[in-house]
């Protein structure tokens, strides 16, 4: 029986869902977390590995002859070494589009967060203070209606059109920086210069290169107003983030709402952790239950597909040179 292995499943299926799928396909091992110097021995007998973050690279390759397919729980596969695999005829799968829904439900989530700062009033009515209100309502931080306000994002892959769609409901104007030819109807192309400069929202949504890394920067920060607010549900290192930190402190941007971060988890000394209008939320747009459900459907499927000789979602090569 072919030997399957998850080497750190507990992110995408803690408890509440089932690897019987993956179970019908063969011998499954699931293992919560997996170390950098454990991979190779938990992975050695298998043909078929599953990681989430665990790096899967040159190295622990070479010591894993019998290994045939890499299926990466997530749609970015930078955890395995591409080229490695290509050499050694490995199959590499991952799992595209599974959480756009919830990722572009998680920018909503952020923004009205700081433009509503609903958590707060919560926080603060829990603890008596709307009680000894001497009037009905009370405010003490500034509240931002968004229609007619000007919405930007780079990027507009499934995530990105999902974010822009919300954007034109609320009534905003939607500006995007993109190589697309052909944008959704509403949606403005921009160059990065004129989308700084105009938005008053702008959500970051392309992938880590190195043409994005720390695309925002303190210079291209400093081209947005004062009154912006940024949003980061894409990947850490697109924003630096001393320099939000910097930003945020000097009154320079508004809000800083993040799903990640460069480092993950963040070292304690993080500048954007003691920033009162930077809102970060730990990597967990993508993780409700609906889309971790579609996440192990899918990753299954990726497997069953790959046994069956006909493999789909394949980001590597499996002929060998």
């Amino acid at each position: 029986m072919r030997k399957i292995v998850v080497l750190d499943g507990f992110t995408a299926n803690p408890g509440d869902l089932s690897w019987q799928g993956l179970e019908e396909l063969g011998e499954v091992t699931v293992y919560d977390r997996t170390k950098a110097e454990e991979t190779a021995a938990r992975a050695a007998e298998a043909e078929v590995v599953l990681t989430n973050k665990v790096v899967v690279g040159r190295e622990v390759m070479a010591r894993l002859p019998r290994l045939r397919y890499i299926g990466v729980l997530a749609t970015g596969y930078n955890v395995v070494d591409m080229e490695a695999a290509r050499e050694r005829g490995i199959v590499v799968t991952n799992v595209p589009a599974y959480s756009t829904e919830s990722v572009a439900q998680m920018v909503w989530a952020h923004l009205l967060t700081a433009t509503n700062r609903t958590e707060h009033y919560a926080i603060e009515n829990r603890e008596g203070r709307w009680s000894r209100s001497p009037d009905f309502c009370y405010w003490d931080a500034p509240l931002m209606e968004l229609s007619g306000k000007t919405f930007g994002i780079v990027g507009l892959g499934n995530i990105g059109q999902r974010v822009a769609q919300i954007a034109l409901a609320f009534g905003m104007k939607v500006k995007a920086l993109t190589s697309k030819d052909v944008v959704p109807a509403g949606v403005e192309k921009a160059c990065l210069d004129e989308l700084l400069a105009a938005v008053d929202v702008l959500s970051l949504h392309c992938p880590l290169t190195a043409n994005t890394r720390h695309l925002m920067n303190a210079e291209t920060l400093r081209q947005m107003k004062p009154t912006a607010i940024l949003i980061n549900t894409g990947r850490g290192p697109l924003v630096d983030d001393e320099a939000v930190a910097d930003a945020l402190a000097e009154g320079r941007l508004a809000a800083f709402c993040a799903d990640v971060l460069t480092e993950e988890p963040p070292k304690r000394d993080n500048p954007l952790l003691r920033q009162p209008n930077a809102f970060i939320t730990p990597h967990i747009a993508w993780a409700t239950k609906e889309a971790r459900w579609r996440l192990v459907r899918v990753a299954t499927d990726n497997v069953r597909s790959f046994l069956n000789g006909s493999p789909v979602n394949v980001v590597g090569c499996r002929e060998r040179p």
